[in-house]
C-alpha cells in the first residue's frame, strides 16, 4: 500500500511537472515570438499618416527590387507586356512626372526612353531610390495649405 501511494504521488508529480514544462515552453515561445515580431514589425507605418505609409511602401518596393535576381529584370510575362525593369522604371517615370506637375523639374539625366533603356538591376534600383526620395523630400517641403491645393491639368479632371 505504501508503495502504491508513492507511485501515485510520483505519477501526479510527473504529470504536473510535464504540464508546468509545457506551459514554460509555451511562455518562452510567446516571449521570443513577441520580441521577434517587435523587431520585424512588418506593419510599421500602416495607418500612421502619409509619411509613415510612404516610408512603408517605399521600403517594400525597394526590398522587392533588391530581392529580385538580376536576370529576372529582363523577364516579361508575355510579349508586349512590360518587363520587370520596365515596371520599376515606369514607377520612376511616374514619380518624377507627377512631381514635375507640381513644380520640380524632371531630372535632366532621366531620358524619355528610360523605361526601355535602363534595364540593369543596379541602375533600376538607383533610379527607384532616387525617385522615391524625391517624392519624400518634395512632400516634406510642402505646407498644409500647399497640400490642400487642387491642381488641374489639361485633359484630366481634378480628383476630390
Amino acid at each position: 500500500m505504501r508503495f502504491a501511494m508513492k507511485l501515485t504521488r510520483f505519477r501526479t508529480w510527473r504529470r504536473a511537472s510535464g504540464l508546468l514544462g509545457a506551459w514554460a515552453l509555451l511562455a518562452a515561445f510567446f516571449v521570443i515570438g513577441t520580441a521577434t515580431l517587435g523587431a520585424q514589425n512588418r506593419l510599421e507605418g500602416i495607418w500612421q499618416g502619409y509619411d509613415a505609409e510612404w516610408r512603408h511602401t517605399s521600403s517594400q518596393l525597394i526590398a522587392l527590387a533588391e530581392a529580385t535576381p538580376a536576370e529576372k529584370f529582363a523577364w516579361r510575362p508575355a510579349p508586349g507586356v512590360r518587363s520587370t525593369s520596365e515596371v520599376y522604371m515606369h514607377i520612376v517615370m511616374a514619380n518624377f512626372y507627377l512631381l514635375s506637375v507640381t513644380g520640380p523639374k524632371m531630372p535632366s539625366d532621366l531620358k524619355e526612353d528610360a523605361e526601355k533603356t535602363v534595364t540593369s538591376k543596379e541602375d533600376v534600383i538607383r533610379w527607384l531610390k532616387r525617385s522615391l526620395e524625391a517624392v519624400k523630400q518634395a512632400h516634406l517641403k510642402e505646407s498644409p495649405q500647399d497640400l490642400a491645393r487642387v491642381l488641374v491639368q489639361i485633359g484630366l479632371r481634378p480628383v476630390g
